[in-house]
């Protein structure tokens, strides 16, 4: 393959639809009575490229409306999960030695691919995790660019790396892949954060035993059939569902498992973090994490701020995909001096906010992801109704699915537990702060450091919050959410992760490991 890095274009990010034009609309509803065509349909494990049906099986729930199966995938018992990771290791022999240009050559496919089944991809993610249309293209657009970007990123760690010169030698310093990778993916970006791990760790030469989340299985299975589509050779590519208290631990455990990466809670991440860092007999390696896990993320409103800006950027962080993303806003800080102002622009926004089915184009807000969320968000809600002042939603949206209205709760104490919890939905915690200095204490409060915005018209309030505000990806003026690849590498600090910094310059190091 003559793939190199000077004969392709600069990247760029993938434009977001905002479903305006009628021909994307038209393209949209087909596409959701297509893939609703084949709801139902069973999706093997594959294994060296085999693909294996099993007994038990993951059913893959529609959460607007949980009747309706949107797809079933294989479930893999341990012994199957312990042979993905055995044929990994056998197929990474070859894999490794696999030029650069010819991996990267298949995410370019790949992403070419999913540009022409983009509605498509779209329309699933809709059906499959309760996403509004333009959050779902959204979702996949930023799968299309980790393909090009992690592609072009390969490219270049495989170009000659920079050394001072010695007199008298001739050194050279490459990288090389880690070994056999476990995925382990979230369901909130079913699409783009599946496919950017998995192809972060294919394209630097890794071979993958992809465990997708229960939530999100079926399209982790499209992803993956794709992926073999585009001629990806048989091994480096495994497909293994199945429950965590079964395969999971066994996956990161493993002795022949180089690294892991992680997407999801704190909770989960840090257990992977601690089975990862024993070493097993016959492990000849310190296992690497790649860690991103949660967040309780604050907007600070400063006094000076335009204000209607402001409410617009919480409304939006706080509320898009109903919470449920980790760079969610989840707690707006607000000065004193505009406390009241805000709060009464907030309600009058909040309750703009359409709920509903998210197949319907005009719907904003969709269901939480499945019933277990549903009833831990509402029990976040009851503690909030005695740990502050409800001004906005509180209870059950209409509909058959798991609906919560927007949810605002002014008045919380900065402890206060839906001030400190990572919810996952659709929750604001507002907090009054006494002025600048205290609303930043306020900001750094908690045990997470993932994303944060501020609103200020004033340059040294900025200059301050770039030095103290504790977080990975920290905002000016604009919303906490929608971090765009290239462009706001992602990954946060302190129990946010391992500040991996995905979509970033630094990512493929983290799959790779150097040799002088």
């Amino acid at each position: 393959m003559s793939t190199t890095l000077e004969r392709i274009a600069p990247f760029q990010n993938e434009p977001i639809k905002s479903y305006t034009a009628g021909a994307d609309v038209a393209a949209m509803q087909s596409a959701l009575a297509s893939v609703k065509g084949r709801f139902g349909k069973t999706y093997p494990l594959i294994i060296d490229g085999e693909r294996i049906e099993t007994e038990k099986k993951i059913v893959s729930l529609n959460p607007s409306n949980p009747p309706e199966i949107v797809g079933k995938t294989a479930s893999a018992s341990l012994e199957q999960a312990n042979r993905a990771i055995e044929v990994a290791h056998q197929r990474f022999d070859s894999w490794k030695e696999t030029p650069a240009q010819e991996r990267a050559g298949y995410l370019f496919k790949a992403a070419q691919l999913v540009r022409e089944r983009r509605e498509q991809f779209n329309a699933l993610l809709v059906y499959e995790v309760g996403k509004s249309w333009v959050e779902a293209d959204a979702d996949t657009a930023e799968a299309i660019d980790f393909l090009e970007f992690y592609a072009r990123e390969a490219l270049r760690y495989a170009q000659p790396q920079p050394l001072t010169p010695i007199e008298g030698e001739q050194n050279e310093l490459i990288y090389v892949p880690l070994g056999v990778g476990v995925v382990i993916p979230p369901w909130n970006f079913a699409f783009a954060i599946m496919a950017g791990m998995t192809s972060a760790a294919i394209v630097t030469g890794n071979t993958v035993v992809l465990k997708p989340s229960s939530d999100a299985a079926v399209i982790a299975a499209w992803f993956v059939d794709l992926m073999h589509e585009v001629g990806l050779p048989k091994g480096v590519l495994n497909f293994v569902p199945g429950s965590g208290s079964v395969i999971g631990d066994a996956l990161v455990a493993h002795p022949l498992t180089r690294f892991i990466a992680f997407t999801g809670s704190k909770e989960v991440g840090l257990h992977v973090n601690e089975l990862a860092a024993k070493p097993q007999k016959g492990q000849r390696w310190i296992k690497r994490v790649v860690a991103e896990m949660g967040g309780k993320d604050s907007i600070v409103v400063a006094a000076d701020a335009d204000v209607d800006a402001a409410v617009e950027g919480v409304a939006v962080s706080a509320f898009g995909f109903q919470g449920q993303k980790c760079s969610a806003c989840s707690r707006a800080i607000v000065e004193s001096s505009i406390y009241d102002q805000f709060l009464e622009k907030l309600k009058r926004r909040v309750a703009t906010i359409r709920v509903g089915d998210p197949s319907d184009s005009q719907t904003y807000m969709g269901p939480v992801i499945n019933e277990r969320a549903l009833k831990t968000i509402e029990a976040y809600i009851e503690t909030g109704k005695k740990e502050g002042r409800l001004i906005a939603g509180g209870k059950r949206a209409n509909g058959n699915g798991y609906f919560l209205e927007p949810t605002v709760i002014a008045d919380t104490a900065p402890d206060a537990t839906i001030a400190q919890e990572e919810i996952f939905g659709p929750v604001l915690a507002v907090i009054k702060a006494k002025d600048f200095d205290d609303a930043l204490a306020i900001a750094n409060n908690t045990e997470f450091g993932l994303t944060g915005s501020v609103y200020t018209k004033d340059e040294k309030k900025i200059e301050r919050a770039k030095d103290e505000f504790f977080v990975g990806n920290l905002y000016f003026n604009r919303k906490s959410t929608g971090a765009m690849v290239g462009g706001h590498p992602f990954g946060g600090f302190n129990m946010s992760g391992t500040d991996s910094k995905a979509g970033g310059s630094d990512y493929l190091l983290l799959f790779l490991q150097a040799k002088t």
